[in-house]
């Protein structure tokens, strides 16, 4: 199993040009970034896990819920984002293949003391828009007729016959 562990308010204020934290509500902007991971998750055949700060928040208790097929952790009261990934890293970087995308040099280099591998927000977006574009080039520049997968695997005689039987009716 491969996971992507995501800083998540890290990757939201690394992306300016995607997020306008000035016009747009933070629960916008987690959203967003929620929809173009789970896009991406769905190409990448990767688990993923997006983790957001709640550290500041009084009371706040951790909570982990599912986005389409993304998890999404909340951590808990006086518990960064860096703290719960270190730990997931420390508990399964030796079982399994883990990535942890964030601008934070410190946990970079911790991620990496403990088997992890590190992805700046610039990698990430870079990954995502390059799977974008084979996506968009695979499925996007097919004819249509093409699209139909039963209709592409039917013979040109077995057409002409169900063309007849249809125009009969």
């Amino acid at each position: 199993m491969e996971y992507l562990l995501v800083d998540g308010y890290n990757i939201i204020n690394a992306w300016k040009e995607d997020f306008k934290l000035d016009q747009e509500s933070l629960e916008e902007c987690r959203e967003k970034l929620l929809n173009i991971l789970s896009n991406y998750e769905g190409y990448g055949k990767l688990k993923i896990i997006v983790v957001f700060d709640a550290h500041m928040v009084k009371g706040s208790q951790k909570k982990v819920e599912q986005h389409d097929n993304i998890t999404v952790v909340y951590t808990e009261e006086n518990q960064t984002a860096d703290n719960y990934i270190e730990r997931f890293v420390y508990l399964y970087g030796n079982i399994h293949n883990i990535r942890v995308a964030t601008s934070d040099y410190l946990e970079q280099t911790i991620v990496l003391k403990h088997g992890a591998a590190r992805m700046t927000p610039r990698e990430l977006k870079q990954q995502i828009e390059s799977i974008h574009r084979n996506m968009t080039n695979e499925f996007g520049s097919k004819p249509k007729k093409e699209r139909n997968m039963l209709m592409s695997n039917i013979s040109q005689d077995l057409l002409e016959e169900l063309e007849k039987i249809r125009r009969s009716k």
